[in-house]
């Protein structure tokens, strides 16, 4: 009886989680939550399977490849963030995330010279931090140019992090990207991403 019982149960536990396992939705939340919760290699992979389980939406994750640089999967990272400016072509942070890939696969140099083109990007300052990742203004400009507003303020720190980690500022990237993920609560997912990397750093040490 007690097999009876059980076994029914089981069978339709497991069929629920091989449907859970094929639905692109639930597939993307874990990788979501496996990403904030510092999986990154796991998250890597949950955002592969989405992109093979609905290729035509494969281009609009940009969190999958936020997910391979953490992973270090510098060069389909790089083919992610090439994907999605087919499909957003004006982002200034799709632009940045292409060069930290490329940066960390080949050099700062041969990112700066492959740096993606952007379109019109109204949010501060995100002009500026294409103009940083691009030559053309240095980190304490940046930083200065995104006034008082906590959120500009958070992009303004995680970005500039993230530039001097790929450009080989360590001492500074800790501070920038300590700065963003401790001192704000602006940003949503990019929050996160500055969390992820702030532990990352710590465990570096």
């Amino acid at each position: 009886m007690i097999l009876r019982i059980v076994f029914p149960s089981l069978c339709l536990m497991a069929l629920a989680a091989q449907q859970n396992a094929d639905d692109p939705e639930a597939v993307f939340n874990k990788a979501v939550a496996d990403f904030r919760s510092g999986r990154v290699a796991e998250s890597a992979a949950g955002f592969d399977k989405v992109a093979r389980l609905v290729p035509g939406y494969a281009p609009q994750l940009w969190q999958r490849g936020i997910a391979l640089y953490y992973a270090g999967r510098f060069q389909d990272c790089r083919a992610q963030f090439e994907s999605h400016r087919t499909v957003n072509p004006a982002d200034v942070e799709n632009a940045a995330w292409h060069f930290l890939c490329v940066a960390r696969a080949e050099s700062p140099d041969k990112a700066r010279a492959a740096l993606l083109p952007v379109g019109p990007d109204s949010r501060v300052p995100m002009l500026q931090i294409y103009q940083m990742f691009k030559g053309e203004m240095r980190p304490e400009q940046m930083l200065a140019s995104a006034g008082a507003d906590p959120e500009s303020q958070f992009y303004g720190h995680l970005y500039a992090g993230l530039y001097f980690e790929a450009t080989g500022n360590r001492e500074r990237a800790r501070t920038e990207i300590t700065t963003a993920a401790d001192r704000y609560t602006a940003g949503g997912y990019m929050h996160d991403v500055a969390v992820v990397h702030r532990n990352i750093l710590r465990r570096s040490k």
